[in-house]
C-alpha cells in the first residue's frame, strides 16, 4: 500500500482557497479535501483513504500538506486554487531503519481523559486539553508509541481547530480541538510502529487538521 503526500500552495487570489484556509472553521477544508477522493467509501471515508492534513505557515504564505493511502484527484480542485505536487512516500518509508536520526513535525491535539471518579471530584470534562510541559510529556509518550526516541523537542501552541457538524437533523454539535505543533529530532527505535503511525496519524481531531506526522532524514550538521 502506497502513501501519497501532496503539497498544495494556495493562490492568495483564489476566493475559494481563502475560504478554505479561514481559521474560524476547519470543516470547509475537510470537505474540500475529501472531495478529491471517491464518493463510495462507506461511512468513514477519511479513515478508508487514510486522509490526514496540516497547514504549515511559511515565509511565502500557508502551505497545505495532504497525506492519504489513495492518490487524490487534484483535477477536482478549482482551476485557480493553487500549485499542487503529489508523490508517493514509498522510497522514504522503505529507507527507515532502527538507529536512523530523523526530523519530525506533528500538529496534534494533546489531551488527558480523566477517570469518572476524578471528573466528579474536580468537576472536569471528559477530555482535558494539555498545554506547556503537560503537552510535551504527552508528545514524548506518543513518540515512544510511534517507534521514536526524541532527541530534541520544540513545541508551539496553535489556534484551536473549530468546526460545527450536524449529527442529526435539526441538531448542531460544536467541535473544538486544542492544537500544539511539535518539532524536533528523534532516533527510530521501531520501523513498523513508525510506518503505522505515519499512516494512521496521532491523537484526536484527524478530520480537522490534527495528527499528521511528517518526517525527513536529519541533516548532518557535523
Amino acid at each position: 500500500m502506497s502513501i501519497w503526500l501532496t503539497r498544495i500552495t494556495p493562490d492568495p487570489r483564489s476566493a475559494e482557497a481563502r475560504r478554505d484556509l479561514n481559521g474560524t472553521t476547519a470543516m470547509n477544508l475537510h470537505r474540500r479535501l475529501m472531495s478529491l477522493y471517491p464518493d463510495d467509501a462507506g461511512p468513514d471515508p477519511r479513515a478508508r483513504f487514510g486522509v490526514l492534513f496540516r497547514i504549515d505557515d511559511t515565509p511565502t504564505g500557508p502551505h497545505l500538506l495532504l497525506q492519504s493511502t489513495h492518490e487524490p484527484d487534484l483535477t477536482k480542485l478549482p482551476d485557480d486554487y493553487g500549485i499542487t505536487l503529489s508523490r508517493p512516500l514509498d522510497a522514504l518509508l522503505d529507507a527507515l531503519k532502527p538507529g536512523l536520526t530523523i526530523r519530525y513535525r506533528c500538529a496534534a491535539s494533546p489531551v488527558r481523559k480523566p477517570g469518572a471518579t476524578t471528573r466528579t471530584m474536580y468537576n472536569l470534562p471528559a477530555v482535558v486539553p494539555l498545554t506547556g510541559t503537560h503537552a510535551d510529556e504527552w508528545w514524548t509518550r506518543q513518540a515512544d508509541n510511534a517507534g521514536l526516541q526524541p532527541l530534541t523537542l520544540h513545541s508551539h501552541p496553535l489556534d484551536a481547530a473549530r468546526a460545527t457538524r450536524t449529527p442529526a437533523p435539526g441538531t448542531q454539535e460544536r467541535i473544538r480541538h486544542a492544537r500544539t505543533r511539535f518539532d524536533g529530532t528523534a532516533v527510530i527505535s521501531d520501523t513498523d510502529l513508525l510506518r503505522r503511525k505515519i499512516s494512521e496519524g496521532i491523537g484526536r481531531g484527524k478530520a480537522y487538521g490534527c495528527g499528521l506526522l511528517s518526517i525527513a532524514p536529519a541533516r548532518n550538521t557535523s
